[in-house]
């Protein structure tokens, strides 16, 4: 089969991250240079030396806080610099702290959604600038989460901050579709390092919870995003723009692990 993503240059964000690293590994595999950006210089670093030797010359790191407008027009200067101008943005950085509503404070509220939200605005921002000013026609894809449309306790401003992205890729997308650029977003279920099939007396109540009420009978991998992210950039989904991919083996579908009922008495 032919690569997705032969010739392609990618800016990802939270690159040192598992869903960052899992989406730049199948980048690399289906042909895109890829530039790593995260806030730890030093792991995102290491995450590239680890990638370079199997992929020579088409690998770089950038470092910077992606909630500044000055580091996150940075990043893509920089990505230019080190591998020509990207024309796939993927943002997978993110925080997603747990605190009560009761509990939470004006600074917990805030970083949260200055980290997930701006600094998803900013980058979109800084490099769909560059794209209109060099006619390119490039591709978004913003990774989200099934919370922004599922509240929780303790998840508020996890879930405002992940409903705003969702919303933000409606809005960029069509401001930026005339220019031929595609804005989407990929919004995870339950993603694990390891891939859960049955309950675990050793697994946290709520993976169990959430086991059960999964069609596929899995947790997530942090590849299962990263093929989404890839095919929402490739020329396959070339009439694809606005849209939220739900990965989440089928948790978003409603009260799967109900049982059927035809009357209730």
């Amino acid at each position: 089969m032919p690569l997705l993503l032969k010739d392609r240059v990618a800016l990802v964000t939270g690159g040192a991250g598992r869903l960052g690293r899992a989406t730049a590994e199948i980048f690399l595999r289906e042909g895109a240079a890829v530039i790593l950006a995260d806030i730890d210089e030093t792991r995102v670093r290491r995450v590239a030396a680890e990638l370079e030797p199997s992929h020579s010359g088409k690998v770089a790191a950038v470092s910077g806080d992606q909630s500044v407008a000055e580091d996150a027009a940075r990043f893509v200067n920089e990505a230019e610099a080190a591998l020509g101008l990207p024309d796939v943005l993927v943002n997978a950085h993110g925080i997603f702290p747990n605190c009560p509503m009761l509990e939470v404070t004006v600074e917990e509220w805030d970083s949260v959604f200055a980290v997930n939200t701006r600094g998803t605005m900013l980058t979109c921002q800084a490099l769909a600038r560059r794209w209109i000013e060099a006619g390119v026609k490039g591709s978004i894809i913003n990774i989200s989460s099934g919370a922004a449309r599922s509240g929780r306790p303790g998840g508020g401003h996890y879930s405002g901050s992940k409903a705003a992205v969702e919303i933000m890729t409606h809005i960029f997308a069509t401001e930026l579709g005339p220019h031929g650029i595609r804005v989407n977003a990929v919004a995870p279920g339950l993603i694990l390092d390891n891939v859960m099939h049955e309950e675990s007396e050793d697994a946290h109540p709520y993976v169990n919870m959430t086991l059960r009420s999964t069609p596929i009978g899995r947790t997530g991998s942090p590849a299962d995003i990263g093929e989404a992210a890839a095919f929402l950039a490739s020329d396959r989904s070339e009439w694809t723009t606005g849209a939220i991919l739900e990965v989440t083996g089928g948790t978003h579908c409603g009260r799967t692990h109900m049982p059927l009922t035809r009357q209730l008495r």
